[in-house]
């Protein structure tokens, strides 16, 4: 072979490792670990309506994973009780990681709620990680007499039915909450469902119903406000959200109510998948960033692994299937 031929030759080939070079840097660096994934659009069915506190967190999750993956999420709303739509969607879906779930709290409460759940949220899902937790709040309106929550049970326990409180609609996370607040505290109280949490509020600001209890997020204008007050927060430790607002423990009563959201993908999807998005969520929730943004949502980010996921749905599933069973909600 002649010198210039070689030359020629070898040049070629240094271009082509630096064109090689250049594609590979623009590929973020997650998709190369995992093997280029995805190679196209991936959608998150949700559960819920646009605009929600779920539904606000899963766009800004899927801009993230967009970013660190270097492939387009996008969320596709498909509301409906027990959230057998967006479920019948993701799991008649491929599973190979292009059609994902948002499940939460309310999906294990659906396994005990529904006579006849047409999935099963543990043996039909591959849990992939959990999204980020939030509490709720006891809350009673600022002229209320009560100032702590033990005041309140004191006084449901001398008048045992003569006080109320106010939750969205039955089966829901803060309706159960009552049930299992009724419970845990030995009271007689009357829990009064309502269709939202505006009728809810309307009803607390009017002296209608004694107290409520619904989410940061829910309560967040009236507390800033001053037309209400946070007597208790019902996570397990007190929130970074709420800090200065005591835990159900600390009031003397023996129950944590600790809602999640969580990323699912159909059973069967590969592991290599699952491990790629676990570990691009594990750094997009670890982003100061979001984090505050979500914060702001009133959830605290939080990532787990598939097998942490599993077991909190698991728990939940056995959790609120007890309080269904003990406060005789008629199975829908």
């Amino acid at each position: 072979m002649s010198l210039i031929r070689r030359i020629v030759l070898s040049r070629r080939a240094v271009l082509t490792t630096a064109a090689a070079a250049l594609a590979a840097a623009r590929i973020p660096s997650s998709a190369r670990a995992q093997g280029l994934y995805p190679t196209r659009p991936v959608r998150i069915v949700l559960p819920f309506a646009a605009g929600g506190v779920a539904d606000i967190t899963a766009r800004l999750i899927a801009d993230q994973l967009g970013t660190k993956l270097g492939q387009r999420f996008y969320v596709e709303n498909q509301p409906g009780a027990g959230g057998i739509a967006a479920a019948r969607t993701v799991i008649s879906s491929p599973p190979d990681g292009t059609t994902l779930a948002l499940l939460s709290n309310g999906t294990a409460i659906s396994v005990s709620l529904f006579k006849k759940l047409p999935f099963d949220p543990v043996k039909d899902f591959a849990p992939i990680s959990s999204l980020g937790t939030f509490d709720f709040l006891f809350a009673v309106r600022s002229e209320s007499k009560f100032k702590t929550l033990e005041e309140v049970i004191k006084a449901a326990k001398q008048k045992p039915g003569a006080l109320n409180v106010g939750t969205i609609n039955t089966g829901s996370t803060q309706n159960l909450a009552a049930a299992l607040f009724k419970t845990a505290a030995g009271v007689d109280l009357v829990i009064v469902p309502f269709r939202g949490t505006p009728e809810v509020l309307v009803a607390l600001l009017q002296d209608s119903v004694d107290l409520t209890i619904d989410s940061y997020s829910a309560l967040k204008g009236n507390l800033s406000d001053g037309k209400i007050r946070a007597l208790a927060a019902t996570g397990p430790l007190r929130s970074k959200i709420t800090p200065d607002i005591p835990t159900l423990r600390e009031s003397g009563i023996e129950a944590s109510i600790e809602s999640w959201n969580g990323l699912f993908a159909p059973a069967g999807t590969p592991p290599a998948v699952i491990s790629a998005l676990n570990t691009a969520l594990q750094e997009i929730l670890a982003d100061p960033a979001l984090k505050k943004k979500m914060l702001e949502l009133g959830i605290d980010a939080k990532p787990s692994t598939p097998d942490q996921l599993a077991a909190r749905l698991r728990a939940d599933i056995e959790k609120w299937r007890a309080v269904i069973e003990q406060s005789g909600i008629e199975r829908q």
